[in-house]
């Protein structure tokens, strides 16, 4: 006998699908409401952002001077001001080697554009020497015409240059003030909540702390092993520009598996104007072979207990990321869904039903 519909089941599993529907599109829409506020809030938001990931860099230095006996402020300028040094220090070693090596490097790819011409020239192309000047000079006329949009250009990165170095200044100044009062913001926070609020938002805000230091301090100790061995190995092949590059992959680690990407492909091109197309196969071994002992070996012993993403969660999430805010969604997609995972993870514990002893019969 074929058994027919219950009218009553299907009005009551439409309803809980309506019910449901309307939740989520309000769940999104709130959502959607604080993406925006954020947007429009970004010249305070990035800072902070920045000052926070800073601080969980720096903070186990300033725990550790505050334990010895130092006094917060005192603690919080000794390490606030190492830290400017040290980035400084980056800066100098990436500036003054490219300084000093521009010369070889230009004279580089004038002789890498002369070969190609005179592959170019040859067969299958066999392109010659007029047409290669008409289509430099279609070059420069286009250039000359695109004069006031390269002006506006300038001025757009001039004003970009600009505002970074004010989000750098106020990181720096937050993190300061996170370092010296870090500590006393979730009893703060505590005491300003009503009812539960006042015991789940600092528990969440806790567990997010600790799991973004965890993401911080193993992205530098997976970064700071790229920069080592990509480097030694660049040293071996007398790629120019070794030290710049090693650090270039250093800080390039802290944007997951797009940051490596970018990091080889400047090795490697460097590599080919300089050392030629045998060097630069050479160096994407190495960086393919190194590549490969970090996501199979390095990187899940050192965040095995930090992060608990899978990586194509991490993938996607640097995709998405990317596509949404470029660069700087690259760089806090993983501690985004990190952060979202600990929140997920709470409520999760908070809706579970406490196991259920086994009765026993007497």
């Amino acid at each position: 006998m074929t058994a027919t519909l219950s009218s009553t089941k299907a009005r009551a599993a439409l309803r809980t699908s309506a019910r449901f529907s309307a939740e989520l599109l309000l769940i999104f829409a709130m959502l959607a409401v604080t993406l925006w506020l954020l947007g429009r809030m970004w010249s305070v938001v990035w800072p902070l952002v920045v000052g926070l990931l800073l601080t969980t860099l720096t903070w186990p230095l300033a725990r550790f001077l505050r334990r010895h006996g130092w006094k917060p402020a005192l603690a919080a300028s000794a390490v606030t001001v190492l830290f400017l040094l040290v980035a400084l220090g980056v800066v100098a070693l990436i500036a003054v080697p490219v300084a000093s090596q521009s010369g070889e490097l230009t004279d580089g790819v004038v002789d890498g554009i002369q070969k190609l011409r005179e592959w170019a020239s040859g067969p299958p192309l066999n392109v010659g020497d007029d047409e290669i000047t008409k289509a430099m000079d279609s070059a420069v006329a286009r250039a000359q015409d695109g004069l006031g949009s390269m002006v506006t250009t300038v001025i757009t990165g001039v004003s970009t240059i600009v505002n970074g170095v004010v989000t750098a200044v106020l990181a720096l100044f937050l993190m300061f003030f996170f370092l010296k009062d870090g500590p006393r913001f979730l009893p703060w926070l505590a005491r300003q909540l009503p009812g539960r609020l006042a015991t789940d938002i600092p528990t969440v805000a806790s567990r997010g702390w600790t799991t973004l230091g965890a993401f911080v301090r193993s992205q530098a100790a997976v970064g700071l092993l790229d920069a080592v061995l990509i480097g030694v190995g660049l040293w071996v092949v007398g790629v120019p520009l070794v030290l710049p590059l090693a650090v270039l992959t250093f800080v390039s680690a802290f944007v997951p598996i797009i940051g490596a990407l970018f990091a080889g492909f400047v090795a490697v091109l460097i590599a080919l104007v300089s050392n030629g197309l045998t060097d630069a196969l050479i160096v994407l071994a190495i960086i393919i072979v190194v590549q490969q002992l970090e996501g199979n070996v390095f990187q899940p012993m050192i965040q095995s207990r930090g992060l608990g993403l899978h990586a194509a969660v991490i993938l996607l999430a640097v995709t998405l990321g990317g596509s949404l805010a470029g660069i700087v969604g690259s760089l806090l997609a993983v501690p985004i869904a990190a952060l979202v995972s600990v929140v997920w993870n709470y409520v999760r514990e908070q809706l579970s039903e406490p196991p259920q002893e086994p009765v026993t019969e007497g």
